[in-house]
């Protein structure tokens, strides 16, 4: 593992769970929160055309019959949060689960404390910050928004997930991206924690740096990138 990595890139993309924030915290603290209400937020689906649609995907996806009710519609998502089943109709119910629970005041995201000095840093060096996580963007904006050490989300500039962008592990998703933003991928560096990400991402041309954070679910990890455990070792210059 290098001690520091320098890259020169104008766009840098984050990957959240497990680079930017501890996986824990999320499969801890807002899994829980948002377990109890779903169900709540599948009966939106009368008149709320975004629940609808992510329920009748749950639906497809879990094999429920057309008719499921929404306990057991919840039911079967809460099996997949079990497993953390990277699964798009969940991740939008979450999504609008935690951003009023963000809007509430009663729940707040996290961020490791070497992240928000280095991207205030590189946002201030003209560095195009870009967040691209399972996480739907409508949970993305309310998490940087609400950090403990404050309002980040004015240092982003776009946000991809799943929906927008398409599966972390594939190719093509980061080829659109790149596309989307209208930069060379050899201009664009990931910073992830998982290694099919890593994989993915330097497949379609771009720079990759993993975070090997302790404690985390991909500690350790073989990958074909320069490997750091904090931001702090990152230097980035446009």
């Amino acid at each position: 593992m290098s001690e520091s990595v320098t890259a020169s890139a104008d766009v840098v993309v984050l990957d959240l769970e497990g680079t930017t924030s501890a996986a824990g915290f999320i499969l801890g603290d807002l899994y829980d929160y948002a377990r109890p209400r779903l169900e709540g937020v599948l009966r939106r689906a009368a008149h709320d055309e975004g629940v609808a649609r992510a329920r009748r995907e749950a639906i497809a996806e879990t094999g429920l019959p057309d008719d499921a009710a929404d306990a057991q519609v919840a039911d079967a998502l809460r099996a997949l949060m079990a497993t953390d089943v990277k699964s798009t109709p969940l991740k939008t119910l979450q999504g609008i689960i935690w951003a009023e629970g963000f809007a509430a005041g009663e729940i707040s995201s996290h961020f490791f404390d070497d992240v928000p000095p280095r991207l205030t840093g590189w946002h201030a060096a003209g560095v195009r910050l870009v967040v691209y996580s399972s996480g739907s963007v409508a949970s993305q904006k309310p998490w940087f928004r609400h950090a403990p050490q404050g309002d980040l989300s004015s240092l982003v500039e776009d946000w991809f997930d799943t929906v927008n962008a398409g599966p972390k592990k594939e190719t093509g998703s980061y080829e659109r991206i790149a596309a989307h933003l209208a930069v060379a991928p050899e201009r664009v560096l990931f910073l992830t924690d998982h290694p099919d990400e890593v994989a993915a991402a330097r497949a379609a041309g771009w720079q990759v740096i993993a975070l090997d954070r302790p404690g985390e679910p991909w500690e350790g990890a073989q990958v074909a990138a320069p490997a750091v455990t904090s931001f702090a070792q990152i230097d980035v210059r446009p």
